[in-house]
């Protein structure tokens, strides 16, 4: 299954009423690698009231993971109206932080959705993205002989060599996209049986 991610980080300036919400979309996979995201905008702008955010991980048809904050706006004003701009624009592994810095006239809680969605909106529309493949795990072992054979494969068929042990044969942890699986392993079985 392949689906769309972000290619590059981007990042938009939305003003209103003398606010200034600054979107910033990029790639992240995991929980922990939004957080990160989030944790540098934090240091960019050190002096900023807001920095809500939302991320989407995995396929944006099926995400594994959703979640979003309004980091001191009012409830639901920020954070959902951010996810809810995720949610419609087919990306996947993707996070969006809007850090706010408050123009001096309130905007009030309808005025907020409309803003955070606003520059939600913005960043996702000018956001570069790629095809994404998801990948599965697989774990074989191969004789010393085959392992050039099994790289050369992997290499072939879009896969990622996560890890070799050697022992008494090479032990392969590979991440292959998953339409190629069975055929990839058909060719492994292959050379198993020849030798």
């Amino acid at each position: 299954m392949t689906y769309p991610v972000p290619a590059v980080q981007h990042e938009i300036l939305y003003e209103i009423k003398k606010s200034k919400f600054i979107a910033f979309a990029t790639f992240a996979d995991s929980r922990e690698a939004a957080m990160e995201q989030l944790a540098e905008i934090k240091i960019k702008y050190p002096d900023a009231r807001h920095h809500c955010w939302a991320y989407l991980i995995g396929s944006p048809d099926q995400p594994r993971s959703l979640a979003m904050a309004d980091d001191g706006e009012p409830s639901g004003t920020a954070g959902k109206p951010i996810l809810n701009v995720l949610q419609h624009k087919n990306v996947g592994d993707v996070v969006v932080v809007v850090t706010r810095y408050f123009g001096g006239i309130k905007l009030g809680a309808g005025g907020l959705v409309r803003a955070y969605s606003a520059a939600a909106q913005q960043v996702m529309e000018q956001l570069e993205t790629k095809q994404e493949v998801s990948l599965h795990e697989l774990s074989l072992n191969v004789d010393f002989k085959h392992e050039q054979f099994v790289r050369h494969l992997t290499q072939q068929f879009q896969g990622k060599i996560q890890s070799c042990n050697y022992a008494h044969c090479v032990t392969m942890t590979l991440a292959l996209p998953e339409q190629r699986m069975g055929e990839f392993e058909a060719h492994v079985a292959a050379i198993r049986l020849s030798t």
